[in-house]
């Protein structure tokens, strides 16, 4: 933490307020009216202001708070941590994701044309993002931090992309004709993909980052033939021995539950 908290919290919003359904990144209660929302809201908003403009690592608790008008106090109620500030950010990017995903997705069968479509939506959303993504990604790349999209903590926004991975699935041409075990497992490897797609993304200095859009286009097919292909009795071996690399080697790296 950037700071100490005080011994009392001076908040805006009542502390006893009672939690509403799941709780929120950093262990606090779901907002229960439209102005703990909207502080709530606030805070994200000028948190993530202050990260484009200043930095990650410069920006403290404290001076959020005196940018969004509010109390110290009142910031550390809503999250525990600048950490938790970019869960907020990650889970309110991911549910943009899946809503304008799932809408364009709408009509359309083909799983290749689903994939490249939920691909590129992630792009659109997160292009307003993408310097301020370059600044924190040091500290998300670490296995051991909170911000990485392993951890625990990241687990709300990861399993929130792996489910629409599984409708980008579900409501194709091929759902029914897949081997089932594997069926299970895609929704995971399909946002490994992604993440493959993040890393590069991040790291593409090209204009609207053209150079990642490249690489969806390009490597969205060869996806969706490797997925089409591993239907046939003949790949079935080579299915097994991956589903068995996947489940013993990279999904037990997946934090599964949120701390």
């Amino acid at each position: 933490m950037d700071e100490q908290k005080g011994s009392t919290l001076d908040m805006d919003e009542p502390a006893q307020e009672p939690a509403l359904g799941a709780e929120l990144p950093g262990g606090r209660a779901r907002p229960k009216t439209g102005k703990s929302e909207q502080t709530r809201a606030l805070i994200l908003a000028t948190a993530m202001r202050l990260f484009q403009e200043r930095g990650y690592e410069k920006t403290t608790m404290r001076a959020i708070a005196t940018e969004a008008g509010i109390s110290v106090g009142n910031a550390y109620y809503y999250f525990e941590s600048k950490e938790f500030l970019i869960q907020g950010f990650y889970d309110g990017m991911t549910l943009e994701h899946a809503a304008d995903a799932a809408e364009r997705m709408e009509g359309h069968r083909e799983f290749a044309d689903r994939l490249g479509i939920a691909l590129t939506s992630w792009l659109d959303c997160a292009a307003p993002y993408h310097e301020f993504a370059a600044q924190f990604f040091r500290t998300a790349a670490d296995p051991n931090s909170s911000l990485s999209p392993f951890a625990n903590e990241s687990h709300r926004a990861r399993a929130t992309a792996v489910t629409l991975f599984r409708d980008v699935l579900t409501g194709s041409d091929v759902a029914s004709k897949l081997d089932q075990e594997l069926a299970e497992l895609l929704p995971d490897l399909l946002w490994l993909h992604l993440m493959i797609i993040v890393l590069y993304w991040v790291f593409d200095h090209t204009p609207q980052q053209e150079r990642t859009r490249e690489f969806v286009r390009r490597s969205t097919p060869m996806v969706a033939k490797v997925v089409v292909l591993s239907r046939y009795r003949v790949f079935r071996p080579l299915v097994r021995d991956a589903k068995g690399l996947i489940q013993d080697f990279i999904l037990p790296t997946i934090g599964r539950t949120a701390t």
